[in-house]
């Protein structure tokens, strides 16, 4: 470079140290000391080839070092590969000039921007860092350093969201900067431009207020600092730079006694110029390496030939550049690919596969800091290909844009940004709660689940929130409109999450694992079944059972009708009854006022007790089950039978504008809108309880909560299907999507999502005072209480027959009646009868 400033001094500075210093050690190519040209191109490629060509055709030019600029060096180094001479660059980085193939005779002490790429990337990770933006300069060395960034960020699992041009001829953004970076929710920034361009560019970036505290910046070169207003320090802060550095600063060898060698040159040639040993950048030592590498290789090549007579090298001289050669390079080149040595910027070592030093290369990574009111790049991390990142000193602490000590998001942060966030009221999701003051004055409060995980991301995020709530009867659909056309930033509530609403707006991850589920009555609002105690046993069993009683009454009359004291002395109609009644009663359980006397009794009595012991346990066993079933069977068991028709489509109530009913349409009744429609989730719970609809279909979160907190009287069928999830809305491309993401994401993995379910969807308030009956219903047992209460009005009537006389009256009616049809009756109708013996013969 023809400029003045300190990096072109410095390098130019070590050039001239080194071919001094060769010329102190008395190094002679053929007997003569090593002299140089200097070439200032102005980095314009055409004035460096001229330049070159001009210098070339009239001296014996056998090696160049330089130039300064990659754009340069892709048209320099195939030039001197034409003339057989080796080039070495102390600052192209462009990653193309790594290829061997294309450029044979091209080397560089610097490292290539393929390994600064990586740099940058393990500096990304370090930070946890996942995306970024790049500007670059639309040349060869913006746009290839560019495209090996983006490269190394896809290798690593990151991404660069949006690259920006800064035009090299008008010296400008292509396009609006302020809106191009704030658009964007990222706020890293990779700056990949030369030092002159980004000084421009960061100017650019102050005046368009682009700089700290919203986003981070990271160089790829050094500028000057006292280039900038005062005023605008503290916007500078922050910003990390990123270069290539000498060996020394990661604590490595170097050739010390060359390194003091070459200041003692310069400081007795140029000393104007020199800044202090501790101030010579890692380009001006590259330089020395650079043209040091040339003549150690020049000195090993005529160390080899010294024996000949001929010289040890040849150059083919012709007036025109191009045609100039230098012969039986080949050895030169050998030297160079094999030699390796401990120069002033550390191990100097190449290769015949890459143009690229493979050896001592190091980066450093400093922080603009202000140090006495004075900006300072202040070294903070330093990188080798063995440790990657490693902190410089631990007394060097990185200050962050906005002067914080704690790194970055790398993404937009919505701290003190008001949010108009849109509610719905959706127990338990969203619900309003009235709330006296100290005073006495009250107010509507919000509560449920959405209000609670508001609260934390406030707290967590820092945003100001706009609350609106929004009444039950508004469409879901309807909200995704609002988010889309501005209205809303965020909608918070049960929206689930489809891909037809994300065709308009964004979603977080979810925020609610949902699926859906059917809500009916409860099942004691069946019929009546009067006659339900009797069903364990078939109509075939209940005559089993009547036909073995009165066998059994059959076989006992025959058996101790005539022996049994109890019986024998009994009317032939009280014994056939009593031998009912033991078969019976010992059936029932309850047993007999009398005992058999005969083997054959005893035995019968056994037959007895074990058909009584066998009917007992089975009645009991299937009545229990029946009334187990009984309790809980619905109309319906899932979803099946709704797609299967067991329920009229017009009952099925489903609330229109809604997810739910996306669904009915697409997999219930092929887009006939048949069912019920409901405005609101309230109007699901009255319809079914004054039977306008007998089933409904909601989401499982709804229908848990009011169920088990409001709804005692209605209940779940089925398991859970078409499994969904709901998520905060926000619009397309929102600057703050990142950051409300990996806080969701953030409140889900530490168990914060969960807490919040427990809290609002396990709650039950119907298991402590529930209307639903837990025993059997008296539409159940009615039946066996109606059959209890006709035996007991039997009993009734035999007493009222026994014990007021009724019995006689009949009887005496029955004997006049008969007196007269016979008159020849031994009893006359007014003898009396022995009303204490039921039995009496004269009954008969």
């Amino acid at each position: 470079m023809n400029d003045s400033s300190p990096g072109t001094l410095w390098s130019r500075a070590m050039f001239n140290a080194a071919i001094l210093l060769s010329q102190q050690y008395n190094i002679t190519i053929d007997g003569q000391f090593i002299g140089s040209q200097l070439v200032a191109s102005g980095g314009i490629t055409m004035n460096a080839l001229s330049s070159s060509c001009l210098l070339i055709s009239t001296s014996n030019i056998v090696g160049i070092v330089g130039p300064t600029f990659s754009r340069e060096t892709q048209v320099i180094a195939p030039f001197a590969a034409q003339l057989s001479i080796p080039v070495v660059s102390y600052s192209a980085t462009d990653p193309g000039l790594s290829d061997r193939g294309a450029y044979p005779t091209f080397y560089r002490t610097v490292p290539s921007d393929n390994t600064a790429a990586l740099t940058i990337a393990q500096l990304f990770m370090k930070f946890n860092w996942t995306s970024s933006i790049i500007i670059y300069q639309n040349d060869a060395y913006g746009s290839d350093g560019a495209k090996v960034i983006t490269n190394a960020f896809n290798n690593n699992n990151l991404t660069i969201t949006q690259m920006i041009m800064f035009d090299t001829v008008t010296r400008t953004i292509r396009g609006d900067l302020k809106s191009l970076l704030l658009s964007s929710p990222i706020r890293n920034v990779i700056l990949w431009a030369e030092t002159d361009y980004t000084s421009l560019i960061l100017q650019q970036a102050i005046d368009c207020d682009v700089l700290g505290p919203q986003f981070t910046w990271i160089l790829g070169s050094t500028v000057q600092l006292n280039s900038f207003s005062q005023a605008d320090n503290a916007k500078l802060i922050g910003i990390l730079t990123i270069e290539p550095v000498v060996a020394s600063a990661v604590n490595e060898p170097i050739n010390t006694t060359l390194l003091n060698a070459a200041y003692d040159v310069w400081q007795q040639y140029e000393s104007e110029t020199f800044p202090g040993a501790e101030n010579v950048n890692a380009y001006a030592l590259f330089t020395f390496d650079a043209t040091w590498l040339l003549i150690r290789s020049l000195e090993q090549l005529c160390s080899i030939t010294n024996n000949h007579s001929s010289p040890c090298l040849s150059i083919v001289n012709d007036s025109f550049c191009f045609n100039r050669r230098l012969l039986d390079s080949s050895s030169l080149f050998d030297i160079i690919n094999t030699d390796t040595f401990l120069g002033v910027s550390g191990v100097v070592q190449f290769s015949a596969n890459s143009t690229d030093r493979f050896s001592g290369v190091y980066y450093i990574v400093k922080n603009i800091q202000s140090l006495s009111n004075e900006l300072n790049y202040v070294p903070v991390l330093v990188w080798s290909s063995s440790d990657a990142w490693t902190p410089h000193s631990q007394q060097n602490m990185i200050i962050w844009p906005g002067q914080s000590l704690v790194p970055p998001t790398g993404y937009a942060t919505i701290a003190g940004v008001t949010l108009r966030i849109a509610v719905i009221e959706a127990p338990p999701f969203t619900m309003t709660q009235q709330v006296a003051d100290a005073n006495g004055i009250i107010t509507t409060k919000l509560i449920g689940y959405i209000p609670d995980l508001l609260a934390i991301l406030q707290t967590n995020m820092g945003f100001i929130p706009n609350i609106t709530l929004l009444p039950s009867t508004q469409s879901y659909d309807g909200l995704i409109d609002d988010v889309a056309n501005n209205v809303y930033d965020m909608v918070a509530g049960d929206v689930t999450i489809l891909a037809e609403r994300r065709e308009q707006v964004s979603f977080t991850d979810s925020i609610y694992d949902n699926s859906l589920r059917i809500i009916l009555r409860n099942t004691a609002s069946a019929s009546p079944d009067f006659w339900f105690y009797l069903r364990p046993f078939s109509l075939g069993v209940r005559l089993c059972i009547l036909g073995s009683i009165i066998f059994a009454a059959l076989l006992m009359y025959l058996y101790e009708g005539g022996h049994n004291d109890a019986l024998k002395h009994k009317p032939t109609i009280s014994r056939l009854v009593m031998s009912t009644w033991y078969p019976l009663g010992n059936i029932m359980g309850y047993g007999v006022d009398f005992t058999v006397k005969t083997g054959a009794g005893r035995f019968l009595t056994f037959s007895v007790f074990f058909l009584s012991l066998v009917l007992i346990a089975t009645y009991q066993a299937t009545l229990t089950s029946n009334l187990t079933l009984r309790q809980t069977q619905n109309i319906i068991s899932g979803i099946d039978d709704i797609k299967n028709g067991k329920i009229p489509y017009g009952r099925i109530g489903i609330v229109t504008n809604s997810s739910i009913e996306a669904y009915y349409l697409q997999e219930i009744s092929n887009g006939i809108r048949n069912f019920y429609p409901l405005r609101t989730e309230e109007a699901i719970f009255t319809s079914l309880l004054s039977k306008v609809i007998d089933a409904a279909i909601m989401d499982e979160g709804v229908l848990e909560y009011e169920t088990s907190s409001n709804y005692c009287n209605l209940t779940l069928v089925g398991t859970g299907f078409d499994p969904s999830a709901f998520g905060i809305v926000f619009q397309k491309n929102w600057v703050y999507e990142q950051v409300l993401d990996v806080n969701i994401l953030s409140l889900r993995e530490s168990g914060t999502i969960n807490n919040l379910k427990s809290k609002w969807f396990q709650s039950n308030t119907c298991s402590q005072s529930s209307n639903t009956p837990t025993g059997s219903s008296i539409e159940v047992m009615g039946g066996l209480f109606v059959t209890f209460a006709v035996m007991c009005g039997l009993s009734i009537i035999l007493f009222i027959w026994l014990k007021l006389r009724i019995r006689h009256r009949l009887s005496q009616m029955v004997l006049n009646l008969r007196y007269r049809i016979c008159p020849s009756a031994s009893t006359p109708p007014d003898t009396p009868l022995n009303v204490q013996n039921p039995f009496d013969i004269r009954d008969v």
